[in-house]
């Protein structure tokens, strides 16, 4: 949906009317709404270390927030990245989904990815250097 189909009934590419999203309950959610509770942000990946009790290949990971701080995370992208590719790299990541154990690892965040031609994930990074911990928006 465009912005500017603000105050009509979105419509999808092929005209096909689309449905409001609802939250748990039926309760229709407004999209900016619902975007602006989602807290992304950038973070430069510290260390990087395989998690070999992980069911699906997979790092454990430190990343740098800045003033958030230090958060651990774990993410599938042993298919297309080595643990040496991910250090210094900026990530972006889902900081406010709450705690997770994964395979015995404390996941605190998501990182965020695209899938590529063969379904393997592709990190979403910043483009050019940014401070640690800004916002997407």
């Amino acid at each position: 949906m465009s912005r500017a189909s603000h105050g009509r009934t979105p419509t999808d590419q092929a005209g096909r009317r689309e449905r409001e999203p609802r939250a748990r309950g039926g309760v229709a959610v407004n999209p900016i709404e619902a975007f602006e509770t989602l807290d992304l942000r950038v973070g430069r990946v510290l260390r990087a270390e395989v998690n070999a009790r992980a069911r699906k290949p997979a790092y454990r990971l430190w990343i740098d927030f800045g003033p958030l701080g230090e958060k651990t995370s774990s993410a599938q992208l042993r298919a297309r990245y080595t643990a040496a590719d991910l250090v210094g790299r900026l990530v972006i990541a889902a900081v406010n989904l709450g705690v997770r154990n994964i395979a015995g690892f404390t996941s605190e965040v998501l990182v965020l990815g695209l899938p590529d031609a063969e379904g393997e994930v592709i990190l979403l990074a910043a483009e050019r250097e940014v401070p640690l911990g800004g916002r997407v928006y």
